[in-house]
């Protein structure tokens, strides 16, 4: 039989951190997983005011190794709290295995002891992957587009291109994400439009920067236009060819 070396989702443990040890950790994994210069960096200090002022970090650990974690700040949307999730990530290697959703979960399950019924934060719509899992496998909903949000970063998974952001909308105690997490069927929504992109955009972003910045362009003046229109972004539909967010009204 043949052996398989990757890890197991079974065998990792997520919990909350709290020690310098598990922070710096964190400070390493940002190196490693986006290639950050230091001034990209989000330093240990930082996560130390996170946990002290009512957000959290989260460490996904195989063994006793950090392959994975989470930041979140306490925020506010006109005096109703919120949790911000700044950060999340997970080694190469481990990708693909649940350990993304395993974090996810856990914040949730954070967010819930605290009263928290909404966590926020932004994705690249170009991340076509990140786009289906924060859509399709957790049931966010997006009516927001952030042009170059951190401006050009060090990042070379972000290349030379502006950092465009959606912001995810995860209503975490709404039927729409019980239904979803539980992996119950739920109703389908009109599409009234669709934002489409081709499937190898990361690709493209390599390979081809301008071109990806033609399509990030356009992708960014669709977004705006029907966002103003009061429309949402409610599914997403992955191909061979191309990619499209789904967007309707609620």
């Amino acid at each position: 039989m043949e052996s398989n070396s990757n890890p197991v989702a079974s065998e990792i443990v997520v919990r909350q951190c709290s020690s310098l040890a598990d922070f710096d950790r964190c400070v390493e994994l940002q190196r490693t997983i986006w290639h950050y210069a230091d001034v990209d960096v989000v330093p240990t200090a930082v996560m130390v005011v996170a946990d002290k002022s009512g957000g959290h970090v989260l460490g996904a650990f195989d063994g006793k190794t950090m392959i994975g974690f989470a930041l979140g700040f306490a925020a506010f949307h006109a005096g109703t709290p919120y949790v911000h999730s700044h950060m999340a990530a997970v080694l190469p290697e481990y990708r693909n295995r649940g350990i993304a959703r395993q974090l996810k979960l856990f914040q949730r399950e954070i967010c819930l002891r605290s009263g928290i019924d909404l966590v926020e934060w932004t994705f690249d719509p170009l991340e076509l992957k990140n786009a289906h899992f924060n859509i399709v496998r957790l049931g966010v909903l997006v009516r927001k587009i952030l042009p170059n949000l951190y401006g050009i970063t060090s990042s070379q998974l972000h290349g030379p291109l502006p950092t465009d952001r959606l912001v995810a909308e995860w209503a975490i105690v709404s039927p729409r994400v019980e239904n979803v997490l539980a992996g119950r069927r739920t109703p389908g929504r009109e599409v009234v439009a669709r934002v489409t992109l081709p499937a190898n955009i990361v690709e493209l972003k390599q390979s081809d920067p301008e071109a990806a910045r033609r399509e990030q362009a356009r992708a960014r003046e669709e977004f705006q236009r029907l966002f103003s229109e009061g429309l949402v972004v409610t599914g997403f539909e992955g191909g061979e060819e191309t990619a499209s967010y789904l967007l309707g009204t609620l």
